[in-house]
């Protein structure tokens, strides 16, 4: 169950904001991505954990993802210890990635850091040959990416580099409208929330354009990086 690039969102929805058109730009080229959820979102003003995981299904659907998962950590009250260490763990080596993705290192919301510091150390001890883990009867073996990248969310953090996104933000602008209990909807009577304004869902084209224009192209998404990007010449850079 090998994939190219191994997403992590401590919420369904935050991979899809995060790094959505980077996500669906791998897949158009033959690259293979599977999407783990920390949580099921239970704590979130609007909808429910049940609408989450159908509204989950659906922008995997539209992105492309081969595989999806979620491991039920306590939304908003996850910590990053052994035990979720370990859950984290059993997904790198399941699905034996290069690349790992998750959330930012710092953000409003207090899952987002957690969640990007909790999966960042999971990559480097999945790498431990006497940590041992099982899932589903079979000894795993050891594994680490060659990478871990963070997505950037509602804080405007400066990016390490930037992706050309030009063709593949309307995918996903659809795949984050997909949450439907989560976004901008004009009938809905729900409370209201800093993310279900319409300012937030221009935001994503927006946010994307500004960092586009940076790179001279229409739309890109932003990512840090926690060891040095490398190269093998000037003219791999654009």
């Amino acid at each position: 169950m090998k994939v190219d690039i191994l997403a992590f969102g401590a919420h369904p929805d935050d991979v899809e904001l995060g790094a959505g058109a980077t996500i669906a730009k791998e897949v158009a080229n033959g690259k293979t991505v599977a999407i783990v959820d920390l949580t099921k979102g239970e704590l979130g003003t609007r909808g429910t954990a049940q609408t989450r995981k159908e509204e989950a299904k659906n922008a995997q659907d539209i992105l492309g993802v081969a595989y999806r998962e979620n491991l039920g950590f306590a939304d908003g009250f996850f910590i990053n210890d052994k035990k979720h260490q370990l859950e984290v763990i059993k997904m790198i080596r399941k699905y034996q990635p290069e690349i790992v993705l998750c959330n930012a290192i710092d953000d409003r919301h207090i899952d987002h850091g957690k969640g990007s510091k909790l999966v960042s150390d999971a990559c480097f001890l999945s790498g431990l040959i006497k940590i041992e883990t099982e899932v589903e009867g079979m000894t795993q073996q050891k594994w680490r990416p060659k990478q871990v990248y963070h997505y950037i969310q509602w804080k405007n953090i400066e990016p390490d580099f930037v992706v050309d996104v030009s063709n593949f933000i309307d995918v996903k602008t659809k795949s984050v409208l997909a949450y439907k209990t989560q976004f901008f909807d004009p009938n809905s009577k729900e409370p209201e929330t800093p993310i279900t304004s319409k300012n937030f869902i221009d935001s994503i084209n927006y946010r994307a354009k500004d960092l586009g224009r940076l790179i001279n192209v229409e739309y890109a998404e932003g990512f840090t990086a926690e060891r040095y990007v490398a190269v093998a010449s000037f003219f791999d850079l654009k």
